[in-house]
């Protein structure tokens, strides 16, 4: 376990599933992806569970790996349009970005997501803003559950392990956040269930995104 940091100087997020409900926008364009490769359409919790690995590795659960390509191109295309209408903040979210920022945090993402996506999405919910960092799978060697991401982000903001936190929504991320020295914390509002999270050990486990401001009592 990594202990508790006395001074928080630097908050990481996740993004889908732990800031923002992106995932009926996901649905629907895996679903055009489906229905434009001739394949049935699947359910949104199907689409949920498969989330947070990366677009590739998210496309190649529906369809066969020599399809993968195309599959992926109609996915990037429809989804860049549709990522612009129904996503929402998950609740707690809109108050806790400015109360971080009060409390002098550098904010960052770290996210499997492309960063084109991701950015399309902070600049959609009119939280972009807050972020100093946007670090995503694309821009790193390796992407979660590997420490590529924490590690590009601490770099770049100067702030050592002992004065961060990370909140993810899945136990790739409590894995990232380990292999990186991080205090971790993890919130079942995601792609994982609660057992599933515990399971994987976080350094601290919430039920909502605003229990992150216990940190600083």
């Amino acid at each position: 376990m990594t202990l508790r940091p006395r001074s928080i100087k630097l908050a990481v997020f996740d993004l889908d599933g732990t800031l923002v409900d992106a995932f009926p926008a996901i649905a629907d364009s895996i679903n055009h992806m489906m229905k434009e490769m001739g394949y049935a359409p699947v359910s949104l919790r199907t689409v949920k569970r498969s989330v947070g690995w990366g677009v590739d590795s998210l496309v190649n659960n529906f369809v066969p790996h020599d399809k993968a390509a195309e599959a992926l191109a109609i996915f990037r295309k429809h989804h860049d349009q549709r990522l612009r209408k129904n996503i929402k903040l998950l609740p707690g979210v809109k108050t806790l970005l400015p109360f971080l920022k009060a409390q002098g945090c550098v904010l960052a993402i770290a996210s499997n997501r492309p960063t084109e996506f991701c950015r399309i999405i902070l600049k959609a919910l009119k939280i972009d803003h807050y972020f100093d960092h946007v670090i995503c799978g694309d821009a790193v060697k390796r992407p979660k559950p590997y420490p590529d991401m924490l590690q590009a982000i601490l770099r770049a903001s100067g702030i050592g392990v002992c004065a961060a936190i990370y909140t993810g929504d899945m136990s790739v991320d409590v894995e990232c956040g380990r292999a990186a020295g991080v205090f971790t914390v993890g919130v079942p509002t995601g792609s994982c269930t609660r057992s599933e999270i515990k399971a994987a050990k976080p350094d601290m486990f919430i039920e909502r995104i605003s229990q992150v401001r216990g940190l600083f009592q």
